[in-house]
């Protein structure tokens, strides 16, 4: 797990979405970034705190478990 923050541009700037189940409206939201080795998750409310870095493979795995499609 990684909990520094990531850069947020230059050649190596991630491509930061939401979830398309987040809505407009506030509340409790993640963004993620996918990356060929990595899935980084963070809090939309706190874009320069902690992320959470896992490997695609335990990403799939989580989404699985939720029921989530890919």
């Amino acid at each position: 797990m990684n909990r520094a923050a990531l850069p947020v541009s230059g050649p190596t700037a991630l491509h930061w979405f939401k979830s398309s189940y987040s809505s407009d409206q506030g509340g409790n939201c993640v963004e993620i970034a996918t990356h060929p080795s990595a899935v980084h998750i963070r809090d939309s409310k706190v874009t320069d705190g902690p992320v959470l870095t896992v490997a695609p493979t335990t990403w799939s795995a989580f989404l699985h478990g939720t029921g989530t499609a890919l």
